[in-house]
């Protein structure tokens, strides 16, 4: 799908179903780079970039799939609980829903912003029901690039959520964005390595807290 297209293919959906059940880590360099916290982290090497795309595998205790994804897809609730949003609203665009976000940088690096197009659906697979939601970045001329904030284009995300048999969650989450700037592909990378399993702890708390709001 080219960014901008404004929907995502049936096949894109159902791959983050399968990858849900089996992770599809053959055929290519995929290396396990953390277990932490019950996640596996596994990173590809892209060539181009000198950075690496991430598949993260594991199990959210204590919160239940339809929560989970409530939460990932509440922007307005993800500015309370997610400390890095400078801002994050959705706006329509002839038609098709995009997102804003702005994450705050520690100084002396500039702010990054982001414009998506996102989509969840509900999917029978194989017997099981799957949250499914895909994200990727788009280009459009309602958000124009903003002075001292670096507009990140390449952005990818895929997040498969389905029950564990309990009280919890199974989540398969591939991510991928090139910062751009002048950030040295390292510290991306050890920022990544770091920040996709602690963003998944702050996901467990704010599903908690959801239940009282």
């Amino acid at each position: 799908m080219e960014p901008g297209a404004g929907s995502f293919s049936e096949e894109q959906f159902r791959e983050a179903c399968a990858e849900l059940q089996g992770p599809a880590l053959s055929g290519a360099a995929w290396e396990l780079l953390v277990e932490t916290r019950g996640f596996s982290v596994y990173r590809l090497l892209d060539q181009q970039t000198g950075l690496y795309a991430y598949k993260v595998f594991g199990v959210l205790e204590d919160c239940l799939p339809d929560l989970l994804a409530d939460v990932y897809m509440d922007l307005a609730y993800r500015k309370q609980w997610d400390q890095y949003v400078k801002e994050l609203y959705e706006k329509e665009c002839n038609g098709e829903t995009v997102v804003y976000w702005q994450v705050k940088y520690p100084f002396p690096m500039s702010n990054r912003d982001y414009v998506y197009v996102r989509q969840r659906r509900e999917l029978n697979f194989e017997g099981r029901k799957v949250h499914v939601i895909l994200a990727q970045s788009t280009s459009k001329p309602q958000f124009p690039e903003k002075s001292g904030v670096i507009r990140v284009k390449q952005y990818k995300q895929s997040l498969a959520i389905q029950s564990d048999g309990e009280r919890g969650s199974k989540v398969f989450m591939y991510y991928f964005d090139n910062p751009g700037g002048q950030i040295p592909s390292w510290v991306v990378n050890w920022a990544a390595k770091n920040g996709v399993p602690n963003f998944l702890k702050d996901m467990v708390k704010a599903c908690q807290n959801y239940r009282r709001t």
